[in-house]
């Protein structure tokens, strides 16, 4: 038989995590490692804005035949006017390209294929910690990984001198991979005096960065949230983005993503363009249409996309607020000195918890939490926030 030697795979650690919570029957139970964001209720909405333009592409929509390879040409330039500003010489100059791909994840995917299949480079160096996909994907397409430290756990903060130091080591045309913003699953991020002096590292040991951002809009606001990725693009001339309208637009599981390579030269990019071209065509045809669509309705239209910035901003701020409400509830409870998550951007927070804490609070109190100890913040709400204080409070006091 072909398929009695294979063994069970182990379960995703937070999808599974996702399951153990689904099946607990503790009334009070707090699902804190998903990482999509969730309102006051608990729920993860479809966004006004993203409705609205749902109804007109009902209304005007024509055909369901295939996209181009790399997505509609609209959505590359819409994406790039994010990216980079819509004043930037990079949103139609020629030097950039942008491929629709299958979310974030898609686009890691076909960076990596792309740098792999053509040469580019055979050695990604990746933050310690990191997103767990992020080694799978990147050794999935044959290329070899190293990691560099990025998180000082013991002062909770970022470990930006060993960062660089660690990334000495890195040869001439090795790859590093970036959290543009709201790193997963720290939180932290470099301010912008240590983006100024990554920008310039890069430069100078002519390394080429591959950045993830996933959560545009999610962290300071939708132009500081770019401030790492414009800053290196001034000193670096070819630079690999991978984004993702996934969390922005609450648009989870309609894959909506791009990968926007950015060149030298408009002659490079053509040439680019070509084998990532091929690339896509080996790995998924061509992407899908709907939430493409849907970006395009909301981006290119004045009301929608004030509409959108403000829904963004308000999920933003309850994220924020949820920092802040957490850190003053465990001071009130005597857990100690949780400052230092209201520092922390974005969905994720390193809440400096034990393995064996994480685990309490799973067995006890129904508090489901990665292992690591990080915490998805848009889990809180103000109905849940005394218990999961409370219950933090009784693990670190044993």
């Amino acid at each position: 038989m072909f398929f009695d030697h294979l063994e069970l795979a182990p379960a995703d650690p937070i999808l599974g995590l996702t399951d153990a919570y689904k099946a607990d029957t503790n009334p009070k139970k707090i699902n804190l490692g998903v990482g999509v964001y969730q309102n006051e209720h608990g729920v993860t909405p479809v966004l006004k804005c993203v409705k609205e333009a749902e109804k007109l592409l009902l209304e005007t929509e024509t055909t369901k035949s295939y996209l181009p390879i790399t997505g509609h040409p609209e959505y590359g330039r819409l994406t790039r006017e994010l990216l980079f500003g819509s004043e930037s010489p990079l949103v139609s100059d020629g030097r950039a390209v942008t491929c629709h791909c299958p979310g974030g994840t898609g686009a890691l995917r076909i960076a990596a294929d792309f740098l792999y299949q053509q040469h580019v480079a055979s050695r990604v160096w990746i933050s310690d910690p990191t997103w767990g996909n992020h080694f799978q994907i990147i050794e999935a397409a044959g290329l070899k990984t190293e990691r560099y430290p990025y998180y000082d756990r013991a002062n909770h903060s970022l470990a930006f001198d060993r960062m660089l130091d660690t990334l000495e080591q890195a040869q001439e045309g090795d790859v590093v991979l970036l959290h543009a913003c709201c790193h997963n699953p720290t939180g932290m991020d470099p301010t912008p005096e240590q983006w100024d002096e990554i920008a310039s590292f890069l430069a100078r040991k002519k390394l080429l960065p591959l950045i993830d951002f996933a959560y545009q809009g999610f962290g300071k606001g939708l132009e500081e949230d770019a401030y790492g990725v414009r800053k290196i693009l001034e000193r670096n001339s070819e630079v690999l983005i991978a984004s993702s309208f996934s969390k922005n637009f609450g648009m989870y599981n309609e894959r909506v993503g791009a990968l926007t390579c950015v060149c030298a030269n408009k002659d490079a990019c053509v040439k680019a363009t070509s084998q990532i071209k091929l690339t896509v065509r080996c790995a998924i045809s061509n992407p899908p249409a709907h939430g493409e669509k849907v970006v395009i309705n909301v981006l290119s239209n004045p009301d929608l996309r004030s509409m959108w910035e403000q829904e963004l901003k308000e999920m933003r701020e309850r994220m924020h607020r949820m920092r802040l409400l957490l850190a003053d509830k465990l001071k009130a409870v005597g857990a100690g000195d949780f400052d230092f998550i209201t520092t922390q951007n974005g969905m994720f927070s390193f809440s400096g918890l034990s393995k064996e804490q994480v685990e309490k609070l799973r067995a006890e109190y129904g508090i489901y939490i990665v292992g690591s100890g990080r915490i998805c913040v848009a889990g809180i709400n103000d109905e849940n926030v005394d218990y999961l204080a409370n219950a933090i409070a009784a693990v670190v006091k044993e």
